[in-house]
C-alpha cells in the first residue's frame, strides 16, 4: 500500500460562506481557518494548499461572549521608544478582527499568505461572489 500525496493539479476550491451573526467568534474563527486549511477533505497534504474560499458575511454583527468587547485588548507597536497602540475589541474595525483572529489559527509557514488571501470577509450579508455559487456552511451550535 502506497501513502497518497495530493498534487497542486488534482485541488478542487469550493466556496464557503459563512455568517458571522450565528456563532461566536473563536468558534466561527476555528472552523474558517479549517475550511482554508482543507483539514476536513480525504486528499489534505501538509505541505499542498489544498483548502477551499471561505466568504464571512455580517462581520458587523460579530458575536462575542462575556465581556471581550470591552476587556479584550489588541496591541501593536511601531518600534520607537513609547510606540505602543492599544485598542479594545469594541474599537477595532469588525473585518479586522476577523482577519486577525483567523491569520493567528493558521500555520506560520509560507503557506499562510496564500491561505488568507482565500479569506474574504464582508460587514455585511451581501457580497461579491455570486457567480462561484458559494455553498452557505452551517457551524453546529455548542450543546447547552
Amino acid at each position: 500500500m502506497r501513502t497518497y500525496s495530493a498534487k497542486p493539479t488534482d485541488i478542487t476550491r469550493i466556496w464557503h460562506v459563512l455568517d458571522a451573526s450565528k456563532t461566536p467568534l473563536g468558534r466561527l474563527s476555528t472552523v474558517a481557518a479549517r475550511l482554508l486549511l482543507g483539514k476536513d477533505k480525504p486528499s489534505f497534504t501538509h505541505h499542498i494548499d489544498a483548502g477551499d474560499y471561505v466568504i464571512v458575511i455580517n462581520a458587523d454583527s460579530l458575536i462575542v461572549s462575556g465581556n471581550k468587547a470591552a476587556k479584550k485588548t489588541y496591541y501593536r507597536h511601531s518600534g520607537f521608544p513609547g510606540g505602543l497602540y492599544k485598542r479594545t475589541l469594541g474599537e477595532m474595525d469588525p473585518v479586522a478582527v476577523i482577519e486577525h483572529s483567523v491569520r493567528g489559527m493558521l500555520p506560520d509557514n509560507k503557506l499562510r499568505k496564500g491561505r488568507l488571501a482565500r479569506l474574504k470577509v464582508y460587514s455585511g450579508a451581501e457580497h461579491g461572489h455570486k457567480g462561484q455559487n458559494p455553498q452557505l456552511f452551517e457551524i453546529k451550535q455548542k450543546r447547552k
